[in-house]
């Protein structure tokens, strides 16, 4: 399913966030955005998910505008994934990945075992199935923000939007979290992911939309995009890239001087 955004801008007060945004995420792609703090990747991620108002421009779902969506056709075709999320009432890992599946039932129906299955499904795949009965309150960030992975893969969407997934995870979780997201991309699901680290951009995505102070700085093919010039624009640090028996990794200026 394609993603188009158009001529994209939004304000908060007087203050200009977003500022003419124009790119698209074709069907099976993975996009990696980039950009120092400030640089309005979750603005830009909330205008396209419908939660700020106000803006202007167009956002395209397979050709329908999202302005003329109910929320629950915005939830069958996109599942999000928050920096952070803070539940309300005690609910255990499993009720909150079957939140996932609440599209596909009434407004007053109960989860039937298909959603059940699905569930626990998601819950194999990201590795979280152990914690089902375990309430979400109660389980570090990390494991929050795998078991919110998990309700993402159970709603089926074609689309995923994940704003920092990885921010709370440990390094070993950063990557097993990451390689899912891979093979979702590579079975067909489209993926707008924002990461403050751009070696994630280069070990797994397929392209990169940096923003720096609400514009676009680049957009492109992560093996091209990502050069010592945009590490600098974006990040203010100077940075190479060195190719290893692991692939490409970026190499800081202060760690190469050591």
């Amino acid at each position: 399913m394609k993603l188009e955004v158009k001529r994209l801008s939004f304000s908060y007060s007087h203050k200009k966030v977003l500022d003419d945004l124009t790119f698209s995420v074709e069907k099976g792609v993975f996009v990696s955005v980039l950009g120092p703090n400030g640089a309005g990747k979750s603005t830009l991620f909330r205008c396209i998910l419908k939660f700020n108002s106000g803006w202007t421009g167009a956002v395209l779902v397979d050709g329908a505008d999202t302005k003329t969506l109910s929320q629950k056709e915005m939830a069958r075709r996109i599942a999000f994934i928050p920096q952070i999320h803070r539940p309300t009432f005690g609910f255990t890992v499993l009720d909150t990945v079957l939140m996932g599946t609440s599209r596909q039932l009434g407004a007053f129906s109960m989860p039937k075992r298909k959603q059940i299955e699905l569930s626990y499904e998601a819950m194999e795949r990201i590795g979280v199935a152990h914690l089902a009965h375990r309430d979400f309150d109660r389980l570090s960030g990390g494991e929050q923000q795998l078991v919110l992975t998990a309700r993402a893969v159970a709603q089926q969407a074609d689309i995923l939007i994940m704003d920092e997934p990885t921010s709370a995870l440990d390094y070993g979780n950063q990557f097993r979290v990451l390689e899912q997201v891979r093979a979702l991309a590579d079975e067909g699901r489209t993926v707008l992911l924002s990461t403050h680290n751009p070696q994630h951009a280069v070990s797994f995505a397929d392209r990169v939309l940096a923003l720096a102070e609400g514009r676009i700085a680049a957009l492109g093919d992560a093996g091209e995009v990502l050069t010592p010039a945009l590490m600098r624009r974006l990040y203010g640090i100077g940075a190479g890239f060195a190719e290893t028996d692991f692939g490409r990794v970026i190499v800081p200026e202060a760690a190469a001087r050591r």
